[in-house]
């Protein structure tokens, strides 16, 4: 692939109509207009992850994404023990996306039975995921301008009728306060930030099929920071076009689904379900992307020999005619599955602040790769560094603040997540031993050595 197919994919896995809908909703409730401030800084700080993100992944283009990156910049342990937090996360988090479809699809199947629908939708993904690369950027391409076309409508509906300008949302956003509206503090306003953070994120992804890429150490990093300023103006503009132009501020924020209800407010009901119906499918679209992400996460870390030998053997393999890794993206559509039973609040807690801990291991891998040259051959340099990783250290502790004063899902979040890593510590200083000192994150080209290599004694 070039640019172009890395990038469909990439904006599929991101999947903005998703967010929007999902996402934006919890961001409208708690900041009222402020979302529109909320996620104008959100993009600020999406913008310095998108430039650590492009120069690691420019210096190492290796599918297994983050835990490669950071397995080459901060240490093989730290790197296998990322590596053990993400092959949990991987089983977990898709089962949130397909999941989350039902819940659009009732707009048009009111019984519609969650579980078994998810499951479907991961199988499908999962056949499809197994196709050659090129063919699923079309397929995902061809869902992602349909998902596009949902989001065009939101943005027309709200800019056609605006009831306030952009300046009212800037220099006085509102929210609910009870049954009545009040100027938002700005401390709110802070706090929805960090949720807006998450809305945007995805656009790291491209790093998972630059090994797909052509020229890869250039093209990744192009395609990651393009991801990122569509997503922004993907999610951005709809979201300040309906805060424009709702009718009714105090309905709109008290809403569990306002976009929905503007739509069909201002379009009728009919294109309310037809604009369900395109969420449902950009979700379905953006289990595809995942589970490919997810594969190749396999792949990768069976070529690392982070598994038992066959185990390692059976994810490198590829398909004779697709040239896909068949076994890894199997097994990242049966976990998947199972996760579907996982309880839907169990799914939010485990999966919750990964991400934080992810972005923060960025943003320090970044700086320590400068210093130890580990990513001086890398074409792509980031402008005005470090203020990036530094802007992105800044915004990520007041993510964790404003994780640890959450009580419901944000501070068990946290607790999970540190149980998960002590865990892959465990497991990866275990298979250390067993390994020896020499066991590191390998590149393309490793595949042969894994599979003639005999089980450790």
């Amino acid at each position: 692939m070039k640019v172009t197919g890395a990038l469909l994919l990439t904006l599929s896995a991101v999947t903005p109509a998703a967010s929007v809908y999902v996402i934006i909703p919890g961001i409208i409730q708690q900041a009222g207009t402020g979302a529109f401030l909320s996620l104008a800084f959100a993009a600020v700080v999406g913008l310095a992850m998108a430039f650590v993100y492009a120069e690691l992944a420019s210096a190492h283009p290796i599918a297994g994404g983050e835990y490669a990156l950071f397995g080459r910049t901060l240490g093989p342990l730290v790197g296998f023990a990322f590596m053990g937090m993400n092959a949990i996360g991987c089983a977990l988090a898709p089962a949130v996306l397909a999941l989350g479809a039902g819940a659009y699809l009732q707009a048009i199947w009111p019984d519609a039975p969650s579980v078994p629908i998810a499951m479907g939708i991961i199988g499908l993904a999962t056949l499809l995921g197994v196709l050659n690369i090129r063919t699923n950027a079309l397929v995902t391409g061809a869902f992602l301008v349909l998902e596009v076309v949902v989001l065009i409508i939101l943005a027309a509906l709200g800019f056609s009728h605006p009831v306030r300008g952009a300046g009212e949302l800037v220099l006085h956003p509102v929210a609910l306060a009870g049954a009545a509206v009040v100027p938002a503090p700005l401390a709110v306003i802070g706090l929805a930030t960090a949720v807006a953070i998450f809305a945007y994120n995805g656009f790291g992804s491209a790093v998972y099929f630059s090994e797909e890429m052509v020229g890869a150490p250039r093209r990744v990093a192009r395609t990651i920071v393009l991801a990122l300023l569509l997503t922004v103006a993907f999610e951005f503009i709809p979201t300040a076009a309906v805060l424009m132009g709702a009718p009714d501020l105090k309905r709109l924020i008290a809403s569990s689904n306002p976009f929905s209800d503007f739509v069909s407010e201002r379009g009728g009901r009919a294109l309310g379900v037809a604009v369900s119906l395109g969420v449902a499918l950009a979700i379905v679209n953006a289990m595809i992307a995942t589970l490919l992400i997810n594969a190749r996460f396999y792949y990768s870390s069976g070529r690392d020999r982070a598994w038992t030998a066959p185990v390692n053997a059976a994810l490198i393999r590829l398909h004779g005619r697709f040239g896909s890794p068949w076994v890894a993206t199997l097994v990242a559509g049966a976990l998947a599955m199972i996760g579907c039973l996982v309880p839907f609040h169990l799914l939010l807690v485990l999966t919750g602040a990964g991400l934080v801990v992810m972005y923060a291991l960025l943003c320090v891998g970044v700086m320590v790769g400068r210093r130890s040259g580990a990513t001086a051959h890398g074409p792509y340099r980031m402008p005005l560094y470090p203020l990036a990783p530094l802007l992105g250290l800044a915004a990520l502790a007041y993510v964790l603040y404003s994780n640890w004063i959450d009580p419901d899902v944000g501070r068990p979040s946290l607790i999970a997540t540190a149980a998960m890593a002590a865990v892959a510590i465990v497991y990866c200083a275990a298979m250390r031993r067993r390994r020896g000192p020499g066991w590191a994150v390998e590149g393309p080209g490793e595949e042969a050595a894994v599979a003639a290599a005999p089980p450790p004694s």
